[in-house]
């Protein structure tokens, strides 16, 4: 007698690429849901308050409001990652966004501006959500890959930045018809896009590519039940210098971005631009923070990630002085902005994956939340600061200003790469 021919065992390594694959794809399609939601959301929220509250000083809180969220929900994602796994980090996070988007709606039909600014706060758990996905790419890389895969999630987010803003008009036409305050439609849209956002991880993420990663790699309990703690994260940052660098060259990365480009439409407003000129100078921007991101994820992995973070810092640097220096030419600030976004890629996607393979899988979650912490919280500093000095004093000085932070970070940078090396 022949014996039958069985299936062949599929081994450990191939069931983590089968997964890496699986939570690849369901990470991209809640980006793409998150993302929807997100700029659907923000795309009227200053609007909405400037009406709500009279005070177009008021109405500038709007976007800070979200950033806030964004930062203060960075935090409680990472800890519900490192305790019960991604899926409950980022279920976490849009969940909040979507109670965000249904107390928003509520403020709008009871014409009340304090409520709806709330409301903001916790859809800002949405781009904590979206930044978190990054983070999660990364647990089942193979070594070598772990920035391509990173980008990867990244570049899906260029699709809800792009489609959310043109959604917010007809979405709130819909919800008029429905029965619902004018404007408050695009904010029930995003409650849909943030539910289906939440669902594909619920239902996608399975298995959970962290609680599988500390598997593999053999994390105790110990570290387990410590994993979230701010505690844990300082204490891992003193102990490791180069995830000390990747956190602040990712810092200083969203702070150049944000203040440039934040002070840019008033720039051109103020030089006579239109907003059809403005509105395509700061889409070349968003094309440039996103669609080249799995380019700069495969060159970190083939050339490293230091040298791509000084290819960032030295972007941000050209983008600075072309800032600076652009006077009334339109060509030269978009030329500087699109600079600006790939510099900001450079130092997210380099800057992530540098991170979390300097740090032990058993504190990564609490240094990858407090990671997105700080790049929030200097953000929205950054804005500020901008601002000041715009109105203060000028957008060539704010190019100046924001050219001496970076090159100051890419000396230390490559100082730090001389006395410790980046792993392996």
């Amino acid at each position: 007698m022949t014996s039958t021919p069985t299936k062949a065992a599929i081994s450990p390594d191939d069931r983590i690429r089968a997964v890496q694959r699986r939570t690849l794809g369901v990470l991209s399609g809640a980006q793409i849901a998150g993302g929807v939601g997100v700029a659907v959301g923000l795309a009227l929220s200053s609007v909405v308050v400037d009406e709500l509250s009279g005070s177009t000083v008021i109405s500038g809180f709007a976007g800070t409001a979200t950033v806030l969220g964004a930062a203060l929900l960075a935090l409680p994602t990472a800890k519900a990652a490192g305790r019960g796994g991604r899926r409950a980090g980022l279920a976490l996070a849009y969940l909040a966004a979507l109670a965000g988007c249904a107390l928003s709606v509520a403020a709008i039909s009871m014409g009340n501006w304090p409520l709806l600014l709330a409301g903001l706060v916790l859809v800002g758990g949405g781009s904590a959500g979206n930044l978190a996905a990054r983070y999660s790419a990364t647990d089942l890389s193979p070594k070598g890959h772990s920035a391509r895969h990173l980008s990867l999630v990244v570049w899906a987010a260029t699709i809800g930045s792009v489609a959310g803003p043109n959604l917010a008009r007809p979405a709130d036409q819909i919800g008029m018809d429905a029965g619902l305050a004018e404007k408050a439609g695009p904010f029930a849209f995003a409650a849909l896009a943030f539910a289906a956002a939440l669902l594909i991880i619920v239902i996608g993420l399975r298995p959970d590519p962290l609680k599988l990663a500390r598997e593999r790699d053999g994390a105790s309990p110990a570290d387990r039940a410590r994993s979230g703690t701010v505690k844990d994260a300082w204490r891992t940052l003193r102990a490791t210098p180069m995830a000390r660098r990747a956190l602040v060259i990712i810092a200083v990365s969203h702070t150049a971005m944000v203040s440039v480009m934040s002070m840019t439409p008033v720039k051109l407003h103020h030089d006579g631009s239109n907003l059809d000129v403005i509105g395509l100078v700061i889409s070349l921007h968003i094309a440039g923070m996103y669609v080249m991101s799995p380019v700069v994820g495969w060159l970190a992995d083939k050339a490293g990630r230091v040298p791509v973070l000084l290819l960032g810092m030295s972007l941000l640097l050209g983008a600075s002085a072309l800032a600076a220096t652009a006077d009334h030419r339109v060509w030269q600030v978009t030329v500087a902005l699109v600079l600006l976004g790939l510099g900001w890629s450079c130092g997210l996607v380099a800057g992530s994956a540098l991170l979390t393979e300097s740090v032990p899988i058993g504190s990564r979650t609490p240094v990858q939340g407090l990671s997105d912490l700080l790049m929030n919280v200097c953000g929205a500093t950054g804005t500020i600061v901008a601002g000041a000095i715009v109105g203060g004093l000028s957008y060539s000085v704010l190019g100046l200003v924001v050219g001496v932070m970076v090159a100051l970070a890419g000396v230390w940078l490559a100082a730090g790469r001389r006395n410790h090396p980046t792993p392996a």
